[in-house]
């Protein structure tokens, strides 16, 4: 399980397959220096309610994983993940599609 830290004062517990590519769309936003919002549904421990915060260049986020390898990155979920925080309503997490089948009919995946 891994953690989003956002300002040192929010952490937030996400599987570590889900920090590796929010963390390639997030990161991917702020090197453009691009604001946005970022939203997910809380664990149901914390009731049914949503979260969002603002995404700035300007405030500290750390993702930390806990796993040994990094995953290998779905190019269909970051694509998925980018077009929803390009949106109007920011960056929602969004459930991962099935990889994208290589030439040879197996699951194509970024390396992690």
């Amino acid at each position: 399980m891994g953690k989003l830290i956002y300002d040192s004062s929010l952490t937030v517990d996400f599987d570590d397959r889900v920090i590796a590519h929010l963390q390639v769309v997030i990161g991917a936003k702020l090197r453009r220096g691009e604001s946005f919002t970022f939203s997910w549904k809380d664990d149901g421990q914390l009731g049914d309610g949503r979260t969002s915060i603002w995404i700035h260049p300007a405030v500290p986020l750390v993702f930390k994983s806990f796993g040994g390898r990094p995953p290998a990155i779905n190019r269909r979920w970051v694509e998925a993940l980018m077009l929803s925080a390009n949106s109007a309503s920011g960056l929602q997490l969004l459930p991962e599609p099935a990889a994208e089948p290589s030439a040879d009919g197996s699951a194509a995946a970024l390396p992690g």
